[in-house]
């Protein structure tokens, strides 16, 4: 048997197993999630002029939100016993038409209902319509997720490839970060010059285009790779699939699902690190989103600007892919982590001090509190890529879609609680609670995580024996 030299495993473990295919992946992933993350930013905007309160902005995330909740762990499990190809297109065919069922509702809307109180609006047909479809939208989406970034990326890059997969996630990290900002900023500019209507409508367009190319793409993929998607995951099991399928189950299907990932995640030795991901989730005011937009709309900020913040806070989040590289390796990856989020929680407490010294309105104290926040997403960012690492470091390749899907399931769940706050509290002159409960959610992260590096366990040092910050205190 030959072996390879130190720079032959080098150059083996850079080179991607199928680079066509991944090509052909960053196509599709960029297009489909451009169309997603405009119309993320299109739907609360819309609702944000169709009526001067919080109220339906938060109705419609948290329903979203609590659909992740309990849709995430058997998402996961269905993606992995259905071929991919297949459900993935299933996939794009509900999200692609439950987007366009939202785009006429809010037209719809626009064009027909007056200005009644917020509670009448949130109990009319359409807007229950909405909140459905939002629903939908999200698990829909969510399933393609996962299956790009967990699935479909480790097969064409190559499941013994490490950095030729790390260089793939970094990619697909900053597609990601390119289409919020590219989103969020072409809607605003539609909106500062033409009619909402208008806007949904070009909107509405996009999604249509954006299926058949998706369905292009996607086979591309799979016959440029070799068919390597048509591997399969599992043995396969037709009672399992008919079973994961049948409607009459699909709740206690969901709570098992939820309880199995549950336990498991629970023991995990990184669990303080994904815990910190969790409370970073409670941050739903001082971060780019649907609370945000509608708060400065409300407060009669230009949709142009609007757009303008929500693409810097895009920007930034990119340009945190290349710092936490650096900053790892300058002080390691656990010190990098405890950086990025003290830095957050720094920045977002300047920002809170801002809001409530005075109104925003003005231009001084509205471009500090948005600079605040668009700079804080420099250490979420970091956070958030180098929290990953620790987490994939920590978790069992055997375990690692089960634990991540467990991992956003109770980050929704995070981000329920805070919208749930949203509703109760649904007036704008109340943004200031959310406000301070979102910067207490950040600080507290942060401790926890540095309270998990100051008392670390023996499997924990196991874990990361190469890290700076326990070689240091080994000497």
């Amino acid at each position: 048997m030959q072996v390879l030299s130190e720079g032959e495993q080098h150059a083996l473990a850079s080179t991607p197993a199928h680079p066509a295919g991944l090509y052909a992946l960053y196509a599709s992933y960029l297009f489909g999630n451009l169309v997603e993350q405009l119309w993320n930013f299109a739907w609360p905007a819309a609702l944000a002029i169709l009526h001067p309160s919080l109220l339906p902005v938060a109705i419609v995330g948290f329903f979203t939100k609590f659909s992740v909740f309990i849709g995430a762990p058997i998402v996961g499990k269905i993606m992995d016993h259905f071929p991919r190809i297949p459900i993935s297109l299933l996939n794009l065919m509900w999200q692609v038409s439950t987007q366009l069922i939202s785009a006429g509702l809010v037209i719809y809307a626009l064009g027909n209902v007056n200005h009644a109180s917020s509670t009448a609006m949130v109990l009319r047909p359409w807007f229950i319509a909405l909140v459905a479809a939002g629903a939908i939208e999200r698990l829909a989406g969510l399933a393609l997720g996962v299956a790009m970034e967990r699935d479909w990326v480790v097969l064409l890059a190559g499941t013994n490839r490490p950095v030729a997969l790390a260089q793939a996630n970094a990619v697909l990290n900053r597609l990601d970060l390119l289409c919020e900002t590219l989103g969020a900023s072409v809607f605003g500019f539609l909106l500062s010059k033409y009619h909402p209507v208008t806007c949904l409508k070009i909107a509405s367009g996009l999604m249509i285009c954006s299926f058949p190319i998706l369905i292009i793409l996607g086979q591309l993929i799979n016959s440029v790779s070799c068919h390597a998607l048509d591997s399969s995951r599992t043995t396969s099991d037709e009672s399992i699939c008919t079973e994961l399928l049948d409607v009459r189950k699909i709740v206690q299907n969901s709570l098992n699902a939820i309880r199995h990932g549950w336990n498991e995640y629970k023991q995990q030795t990184v669990l303080p690190a994904s815990a910190a991901t969790v409370f970073l989730n409670f941050n739903v005011a001082l971060a780019p989103g649907a609370i945000m937009t509608a708060l400065l709309m409300h407060r009669g900020i230009s949709p142009s600007i609007v757009g303008a913040f929500s693409g810097l806070c895009s920007i930034m989040g990119l340009v945190a892919t290349f710092i936490s590289s650096s900053l790892v390796k300058r002080v390691g990856i656990l010190k990098a982590g405890a950086a990025g989020l003290i830095f957050q929680a720094s920045l977002l407490s300047v920002a809170l001090a801002v809001y409530w010294a005075g109104p925003i309105s003005q231009q001084t104290p509205l471009l500090i509190f948005l600079a605040s926040i668009a700079l804080s997403r420099l250490g979420h960012m970091s956070y958030d890529v180098v929290g990953t690492q620790i987490i994939q470091t920590g978790v069992p390749a055997s375990k690692a879609n089960l634990i991540g899907g467990m991992e956003v399931s109770i980050a929704s769940l995070a981000e329920l609680v805070m919208l749930a706050m949203a509703i109760i509290a649904n007036d704008v002159s109340h943004f200031g609670f959310l406000a301070i409960l979102s910067v207490s959610s950040v600080a507290g992260a942060a401790w926890m995580f540095c309270q998990w590096l100051s008392n670390p366990t023996e499997k924990q040092r196991e874990l990361f024996m190469f890290d700076p910050l326990y070689q240091v205190q080994a000497m």
